[in-house]
């Protein structure tokens, strides 16, 4: 390596690239505009960038093959520094890439000062941000799959275990815990789709742009975009620096799943409550209380429910950040990163969670047996009955209500009723074999198509979803 050059001026001059001011830059306003604290996360994807604008330098003459080779070693020296905790982050350099490329001419002296010729920190950060959203929709998606498995097994386990479907959080009509648990599987895998849609997205390389209006040196854009694996380029340079739809469509996609998992998790707060008490949540997964000792909370869930809001919020953030920016680039655009890199840890550290969890649930069968036969769930089943007799709907639905009516005066369920008490002793249309009808098992099997809730739909359904994930 050359012998590294003196330190660069802007270092000395109380900032970042100050060779246009007279004046040092005021000491609140280089802690105010700094972005190092969190953008230096993206150190991996600048620097991975970087290695493949100086080998497309290279090709076009603007770096000779000796100083691209000498740019790309002082590049991987600085990735083992950062990932040995070695790198002194300066906050008067102001950001990931001046902190970078500060430490490069360090290293490798004036030839580290050819590194940024033909690219702009505009062009540069939006391609830092696509590729780190990339790796991060890849992971993701890989916790969905695996969440998926999770899902599609315990709903094979619970097939044949019955339980009330509810409307308006009433009984209302029986339903497998198999079936209810693969509406689950059906959220989650079109969020999952949502991702992967929102990744052909992300998928193009900003860089090249420079600032806004390209470059004279006339970069081989498709190459970049090949050695960085993007599927393309961003055509119109103005648009490649300035939007950032990309970020604000991934952030809609994870609030809209966490918006599933909140829903999810609901129904594990109630179910898991001595109310319901339909399901046994994992104690691992679960905290007692500071003065109570009798509690097990269901914390886990809760606060999944809760991440939710923090996740619509920075989708908010995103879209009221963009509206009423012109073209092209804004400093208003620093402000994209901590809502992005909270949205991704966030629905990471749920789809973690929940991977954890619902493996492990354990469900109460007798319990949600009893809570279907409590419920009139197969009053409707009776009304389908009396349809197929020729009734009307309408009057059979009065039929039916005065059915229940009745049961409930006197305490029965409607399967332990005369058929004298079903018809009303005003008709004999309903006959002996509506007992068949009455029990939960008769109803769910009667719901025999796809996507009814007889146990052989629901593992068809699984074995279809199977061969999805």
């Amino acid at each position: 390596m050359e012998n590294p050059s003196s330190p660069s001026p802007e270092a000395s001059q109380g900032g970042s690239l100050r060779g246009r001011f007279s004046e040092a830059t005021d000491e609140f306003v280089q802690v105010f505009t700094a972005s190092i604290d969190f953008d230096r996360r993206l150190y991996r994807e600048d620097i991975a960038g970087s290695i493949a604008h100086a080998t497309m330098l290279e090709t076009i003459g603007v770096l000779t093959l000796a100083e691209q080779e000498l740019i790309v070693s002082g590049l991987n020296t600085i990735l083992r520094e950062i990932e040995d905790g070695e790198m002194q982050w300066r906050v008067e350099l102001e950001d990931v890439h001046m902190n970078i490329e500060h430490r490069l001419i360090e290293l490798v002296g004036d030839t580290g000062k050819k590194l940024h010729t033909g690219r702009s920190r505009n062009d540069q950060v939006a391609t830092d941000i696509r590729l780190y959203l990339r790796t991060a929709i890849d992971h993701l998606v890989a916790q969905q799959s695996e969440l998926l498995r999770a899902l599609a097994d315990l709903a094979d386990a619970n097939a044949d275990t019955i339980m009330p479907g509810f409307t308006h959080l009433q009984a209302a009509q029986p339903i497998t815990l198999g079936h209810h648990l693969m509406a689950w599987f059906e959220m989650l895998k079109r969020d999952r789709d949502r991702l992967l849609d929102c990744r052909k997205r992300v998928n193009h390389l900003p860089l090249g742009a420079a600032a806004l209006a390209g470059t004279p040196y006339l970069p081989n854009r498709n190459l970049i975009a090949q050695l960085l694996d993007f599927d393309g380029v961003c055509e119109n340079s103005l648009d490649a620096v300035s939007d950032r739809d990309f970020a604000i469509e991934f952030c809609a996609a994870a609030a809209l799943c966490l918006t599933h998992m909140s829903r999810w998790c609901e129904e594990m707060v109630l179910w898991s409550s001595q109310q319901f008490d339909f399901i046994t949540l994992p104690d691992r997964f679960c905290t007692g209380s500071s003065i109570m000792p009798q509690k097990k909370n269901p914390d886990v869930p809760e606060l999944i429910r809760g991440k939710t809001g923090r996740v619509n919020g920075h989708l908010i953030s995103l879209l009221t950040l963009m509206k009423s920016q012109p073209l092209a680039y804004n400093k208003d655009n620093q402000e994209d990163k901590e809502p992005l890199f909270d949205a991704v840890d966030t629905l990471d550290h749920c789809l973690t969670a929940l991977i954890g969890m619902v493996p492990n649930i354990e469900a109460n069968t007798e319990v949600m047996l009893q809570a279907t036969l409590r419920g009139f769930t197969t009053a409707t089943d009776l009304a389908d009955y009396l349809v197929r007799k020729n009734v009307p709907f309408r009057d059979a639905h009065d039929m039916v209500g005065q059915a229940v009516q009745l049961a409930l005066k006197q305490g029965k369920s409607l399967e332990e009723m005369s058929l004298a008490e079903l018809n009303g002793n005003a008709t004999s249309v309903i006959e002996q074999d509506i007992y068949e009808v009455l029990t939960p098992q008769g109803s769910i099997a009667s719901r025999d198509h796809i996507g009814g809730t007889a146990p052989q739909q629901v593992r068809a359904a699984i074995t279809r979803a199977r061969a999805q994930i």
